[in-house]
């Protein structure tokens, strides 16, 4: 049982994606750090449809990884409040709170920044004769 228990614990805390430090099994991890963790990064998840996996977007919406944290919530509250237009973030932005920008702005800025080209423009060559 004991065993079961130690790889549970090992389990969450690596797939919370917190580090492990000294000998694993005596590692503690509060439920609040844990639910914290898997609600930023379910939030995050939800940017990736326009932003790229971990902000890293491969088309014309801006890249959020390794944006500095600052910039990301002046931006966020913007659109929050109104100050900045935009065609659909006002909405996405008025639906988390404070807390959770502050949380997706550090999360976000220790994204890597990865450089890739968009796909290439793909051409159906059909045949109607």
């Amino acid at each position: 049982m004991k065993l079961k228990a130690w790889f549970l614990v090992n389990l969450l805390i690596t797939s919370a994606g917190l580090p492990l430090t000294g000998n694993a099994a005596d590692a503690v991890v509060s439920a609040d750090t844990l639910s914290n963790t898997f609600h930023i990064r379910t939030l995050a998840a939800s940017c990736a449809a326009c932003h790229g996996t971990q902000g890293n977007s491969t088309g014309i919406t801006p890249t959020l990884a390794g944006v500095d944290a600052r910039y990301f919530t002046a931006q966020m509250l913007a659109f929050k409040d109104g100050s900045r237009p935009a065609t659909v973030m006002h909405h996405h932005a008025k639906g988390i709170n404070v807390a959770e920008i502050n949380f997706l702005a550090n999360y976000f800025s220790q994204q890597k920044r990865i450089s890739s080209q968009p796909p290439k423009t793909q051409t159906l060559k059909a045949n109607h004769e």
